[in-house]
């Protein structure tokens, strides 16, 4: 038996190679090697304009690198060598003495510029075509979508964010004015009461002036705290609740002109030639004026409930200070002191200055 088996292993051909190590390697290991020196030595499939299919240079197999997305060699961590992995699996770190470059963060700076080469692509396409459909609409040449009854409800809603700025702005002008008019009655009410103590035979007149101005200057001030609750008030409701009506608006706008430019890119498309390219772009052409269409019509739903709460908020907070206003100015210049007081306390308004509650220099005498 042993005879055999040595006589048997006799005759077998061992291939030496040319370091004297033994080549019986058997098919999976020889084209293990094959991918190995690819990778190693092979040229970067991500610069060559083609991959060619071995080492002969033959034309069959060839794939453009047009066609590749993302890192044309998948990631082997049994190659890496000296090299090890980050905790993280972000790439590799090389270790003391280790010359060799990271392979991992190479294909992810190409990921990344690729992603931002298709976002600027897509942002360039975007806008021609909505800046030609813009440009059609103005000159007549192109058709709209028009909802008239949104549209409607939008430009009053412009026109009265801007006959309410107008108020803003009067209101906020009389308050400055009637500022200055209490601190000038509080200068007045101070200079009779000092005339009072120095002027004996006019003492009384200074007085009764002195105390005069001095309810004056305190209803004065109750009135100012109306009138800034009022624009406060106003304030709000025009650049804030307003305000974000009218952006969901502005978004609403672009969406409409978004879905008119590709509603007609594919019209013209469709009055084209029906050949496979044709064809193909016209595929990728309704699916996205299905997806601008979809933005479009929920950007108008979401304009129509903003408008009819907008509307709602709107009577309600108009109708609380223009009744404030209306009281308050109407109790200040009537002199109902107690009717004023009784304004501000109707509305939960507290005065944010503690003048008024302070005692003039002649009650301190």
């Amino acid at each position: 038996m042993s005879e055999g088996i040595m006589s048997k292993a006799a005759t077998m051909e061992i291939p030496i190679s040319s370091n004297g190590v033994s080549g019986a390697l058997n098919e999976d290991e020889s084209l293990e090697q094959d991918l190995q020196q690819v990778m190693v030595s092979g040229p970067n499939l991500n610069e060559t304009s083609i991959v060619s299919g071995g080492y002969g240079g033959t034309t069959e197999g060839i794939i453009p690198t047009g066609s590749l997305k993302g890192p044309a060699v998948q990631f082997n961590p049994n190659f890496l060598g000296p090299r090890l992995l980050t905790a993280e699996g972000q790439g590799p770190l090389s270790q003391p003495g280790s010359s060799h470059p990271s392979m991992t963060s190479e294909e992810l700076s190409r990921g990344l510029a690729v992603e931002k080469f298709d976002l600027v692509k897509k942002w360039g396409i975007n806008t021609y075509k909505c800046t030609k459909q813009l440009i059609s609409e103005r000159f007549g040449r192109g058709s709209r979508t028009v909802d008239l009854e949104l549209e409607t409800q939008i430009e009053l809603l412009r026109d009265t964010k801007h006959k309410y700025e107008g108020v803003l702005q009067l209101a906020r002008s009389m308050t400055a004015h009637f500022y200055n008019l209490v601190q000038t009655q509080r200068a007045l009410g101070d200079a009779f009461s000092d005339l009072s103590q120095k002027s004996p035979e006019l003492q009384e007149e200074f007085g009764y002036n002195a105390e005069t101005q001095k309810l004056l200057c305190k209803n004065g001030e109750t009135l100012l705290g109306a009138v800034n609750f009022f624009v406060s008030s106003i304030n709000t409701l025009i650049n804030k609740t307003m305000e974000d009506t009218l952006m969901t608006v502005k978004q609403y706008e672009t969406a409409r002109l978004e879905y008119d430019a590709y509603r007609a890119d594919l019209e013209e498309l469709s009055l084209g030639p029906r050949d496979a390219a044709t064809l193909c772009r016209m595929e990728i052409a309704q699916q996205n004026f299905q997806i601008h269409r979809n933005k479009y019509e929920k950007l108008r739903g979401d304009v129509t409930i903003k408008l009819r709460f907008l509307q709602e908020n709107k009577v309600k907070v108009m109708h609380k200070q223009l009744l404030l206003f209306h009281n308050a100015i109407s109790s200040y210049f009537a002199g109902n002191q107690q009717q004023l007081e009784a304004s501000l306390q109707q509305f939960n308004i507290k005065l944010s200055s503690a003048a008024s509650d302070k005692p003039s220099w002649l009650e301190e005498q």
